[in-house]
């Protein structure tokens, strides 16, 4: 009799033959609900703490000016999001997706605690600043190490049967994203801005949480599919002409882009710092009165983010669909002009601020309400457009470039010009201040829309998809 076959062993490496969702897919989304929680957490609260409780190692408060936090805080944002090019390389070739997740995660438990003791110098010995830049360094090599691998994981999960599936599960993706932020950036302020708890617990809670986003990814590991790394492969087909055509066709979308995370990464800044000198009561008068931190305004996003999400997709895509076809380069360019509004909105409540009136923080929400919706339009369609357009082989990669891109390089700019503001202040020169400082970033996206309105009628591209052969647009 002829042997029995072999049963198959080790991690799945081609998606599974089914027009379901993937049954790894829980588990990712679960893992970046917490995951998400523990970056927004620190990064929502990292302005505030850097203007009104940083201290030294004798305990004698060492705040920063706005303009020093502003451009310390898009300096760190812009490290998250240039290292994911590290972390995409890795992926694709030496370690595959899953092992990359899992050794870079150990990273940013480490930068969490090490933010956690930062409160305690005369346990430490160490000046607090110091521990501090370790710690963000930390974060961001964490965070951005695994950011490219977590998206471009969720696609690899899909083969030609689920296709369809991919956005609505990316929609759920970054669904999952806003929970554990809208969590984290309502509690995490209240715990730094609460005397019986203060910076360590406004830092460790999110920690905690990190470490609960690993195991929960690890919990999964026999259930996803594990697309192995290419080797040296990944330097052949990043090379070739597939490759070289992708990202040339990427990168003048990207730099469209940018400009949008150069104003949405501010409403950790610079539209905090502006809500200090608003009326944050929510209402009542008093001592009823319920009125939020000005780190909290920062929930709105996400709780706008959960609600939009779902209208975009069941009511606002097919009403537009009904006038004209609804591309994904179409639905960014709509975003874009939508960002430049939620800034101009900005800049006319800051007009108030100047003439020294104290306005409502109703204004703030009337601009997340534009701002969040050119979030869907903008990022989630970007962060799909660009998985479906990379080769197979280099998806981590091409979400790495993307991220570098886009992300970094609009926070590297935000945190020059302010600190270009410090400089000349610091001279006793006045530069940007008040609403010009908002208007300036207007114009700025204003312009950006306009010439990406006139690229994108010449975009040409290919859809790559696990399992299929390439699709030409």
């Amino acid at each position: 009799m002829p042997e029995a076959a072999a049963p198959v062993t080790g991690p799945r490496t081609t998606p599974y033959d089914t027009d379901r969702m993937p049954p790894g897919i829980p588990y990712i989304i679960g893992n970046e609900a917490a995951e998400r929680f523990s970056y927004y957490g620190m990064s929502g609260i990292l302005f505030a703490f850097l203007t009104e409780h940083l201290r030294n190692s004798a305990g004698a408060p060492a705040y920063m000016s706005a303009e020093q936090a502003k451009a310390w805080t898009h300096y760190f944002i812009a490290a998250v999001y240039a290292l994911p090019i590290v972390g995409a390389v890795l992926s694709d070739w030496l370690w595959g997706k899953y092992r990359t997740i899992m050794t870079i995660s150990l990273l940013y438990c480490v930068g969490h605690a090490v933010l956690a003791i930062m409160d305690f110098p005369r346990l430490t010995g160490l000046e607090p600043k110091l521990m501090l830049g370790f710690g963000l360094a930390l974060l961001a090599m964490g965070s951005g190490g695994i950011k490219p691998c977590v998206s471009a994981h969720v696609g690899d999960q899909f083969g030609v049967r689920n296709e369809r599936l991919i956005p609505k599960v990316f929609g759920w993706f970054y669904f999952s994203i806003n929970v554990g932020s809208m969590v984290s950036m309502a509690l995490t302020p209240w715990l730094l801005d609460n005397p019986r708890f203060g910076p360590g617990w406004a830092f460790g809670v999110p920690g905690v949480l990190m470490a609960l986003a690993t195991f929960t990814f690890w919990l999964g590991r026999n259930k996803y599919v594990h697309i192995p790394p290419a080797g040296n492969k990944f330097f052949a087909e990043t090379l070739s002409p597939q490759g070289i055509g992708a990202i040339i066709n990427l990168i003048p979308l990207y730099l469209f882009v940018f400009p949008f995370f150069m104003l949405f990464d501010q409403t950790h800044s610079a539209w905090v710092d502006q809500a200090k000198s608003m009326n944050c009561t929510i209402f009542g008068s008093g001592a009823n009165a319920l009125t939020i931190l000005p780190s909290q305004m920062q929930v709105v996003n996400p709780v706008l983010v959960l609600i939009l999400i779902p209208c975009f997709t069941y009511v606002v895509y097919p009403l537009m669909g009904r006038l004209f076809t609804v591309t994904p380069l179409r639905k960014i360019g709509i975003g874009l002009f939508l960002t430049a509004a939620s800034f101009a909105i900005i800049a006319l409540a800051q007009k108030r601020i100047d003439l020294g009136q104290t306005p409502h923080i109703a204004w703030q929400f009337f601009a997340y309400v534009v701002l969040t919706a050119a979030e869907v339009m903008v990022s989630i369609t970007a962060l799909e457009f660009s998985y479906t357009q990379a080769p197979k082989k280099m998806k981590s990669f091409i979400m790495g470039v993307y991220l570098l891109v886009a992300n970094a390089l609009g926070n590297i700019v935000t945190a020059r010009v302010n600190g270009y503001i410090d400089v000349k202040k610091n001279e006793g020169v006045a530069i940007l201040e008040g609403a010009n400082y908002y208007w300036f970033f207007t114009g700025l996206m204003v312009a950006a829309a306009l010439i990406f309105v006139v690229w994108s009628q010449f975009y040409r591209g290919r859809t790559y998809i696990q399992g299929e052969e390439d699709l030409a647009l």
